[in-house]
């Protein structure tokens, strides 16, 4: 049952509130009138006045730029020639610096094999020296970068070993220790591999293996090489110095790597342990070897060829190919020989031969 209403009342009006509501539209109102047209126009004439800057739309950053990401080679199209200059083939020098002789590097800047052809490779030890080096090496390729354009070279690329060099001392004498010779030699295969692979590019014909020690060339030397259209090439290292008891310029042999193999050695060979090396040059260890450095005969005919087993380093031109097709210097024994003689042997296995000129010679830093 509904309940009856009672008596009702009516709330007056609050004036107070309706005032303030008011107020509070009025300005909404005015703010969002104002806020659209508070960028005055500027209608003014006046030459210092400029209009506002044009923003163009921005194009779309690229991931891959406009060249193909893919690069084709076909190795068949990479010449390699007796007449390198004739074909335009690229030649690539490699040399592992421990120190920087400024003699080495003149005699870089005279070969006349043209430098937009020649690519550069150099790694260094990660010591005081090494940093020595590094510095005055950079400054070297600094200058001819940013030289005539005949003296700039198609790449250069310095590099820094990854390992820490087993003999502190790079002295000569230190260096030619017996006792030394296979960790400093392990490591020097390990400095030449790791520049190898991290050089050799596709358009390389040429591999010039210049030691940085290595003070005076002919000029020719690329072209000279190149010639005998050998796998495996090298000229022999002698050194320049006075002889004490005339007082007058004179020469002698230097490096002792490259050689013909003998009956005596093989038999030490057998007899050794497979972890074990030979090594050549030392009373210790008579191996009966044929040297080519007694071969040179000093006459003029600078391109008598002479057979080889083991090769030096100081200057030897190999075919790209043969590297290509896996011979590098081994770190390790390989059939008794180390670093460029086992690289010869291992060259020899698969089917590449090396050749040695007796009568052609390079010169080595006289300490």
């Amino acid at each position: 049952m509904a309940r009856p209403m009672g008596p009702v009342r009516l709330r007056k009006t609050n004036y107070v509130t309706l005032t303030i509501g008011a107020c509070l539209c009025l300005f909404i109102l005015y703010f969002l009138v104002h806020s659209g047209s508070s960028a005055p126009i500027s209608t003014s004439n006046s030459p210092n006045t400029r209009p506002p800057p044009i923003r163009k739309p921005v194009a779309k950053s690229k991931l891959i730029g406009e060249r193909s990401p893919v690069r084709r080679f076909n190795l068949n199209n990479v010449t390699i020639t007796p007449d390198p200059i004739e074909n335009q083939e690229v030649v690539l020098i490699l040399t592992p610096m421990a120190r920087f002789y400024q003699e080495y590097w003149d005699n870089l800047m005279k070969l006349d094999y043209p430098h937009e052809l020649i690519s550069l490779g150099f790694i260094l030890p990660k010591n005081k020296e090494g940093n020595a080096a590094t510095a005055a090496l950079q400054a070297q390729v600094a200058k001819a970068q940013k030289g005539p354009l005949k003296n700039r070279f198609r790449s250069v690329v310095i590099e820094r070993q990854d390992f820490e060099s087993p003999i502190v001392s790079q002295d000569e004498g230190e260096r030619h220790k017996m006792e030394n010779q296979k960790v400093r030699r392990a490591s020097m295969s390990r400095a030449r591999n790791s520049l190898l692979f991290t050089t050799l590019g596709a358009e390389t014909s040429w591999v010039l293996w210049l030691d940085a020690d290595i003070i005076e060339t002919p000029p020719s030397l690329i072209q000279d090489l190149a010639a005998h259209d050998k796998p495996l090439i090298v000229p022999n290292c002698y050194q320049k110095y006075t002889d004490p008891e005339t007082g007058k310029p004179a020469e002698r042999p230097y490096d002792y790597n490259s050689w013909q193999d003998s009956p005596t050695a093989q038999e030490i060979a057998a007899k050794m342990d497979y972890d074990d090396i030979i090594v050549e040059g030392y009373r210790e260890m008579a191996t009966y070897r044929s040297l080519m450095a007694y071969m040179a005969d000093g006459g003029d005919e600078r391109d008598i060829e002479v057979p080889l087993d083991g090769v030096g380093g100081t200057a030897l031109l190999v075919k790209a190919d043969v590297h290509r097709d896996g011979a590098m210097f081994p770190p390790f024994p390989f059939y008794n020989l180390i670093e460029t003689e086992g690289f010869a042997k291992m060259a020899k296995r698969l089917g590449w031969s090396a050749t040695g000129l007796p009568n052609y010679k390079v010169y080595h830093y006289n300490e």
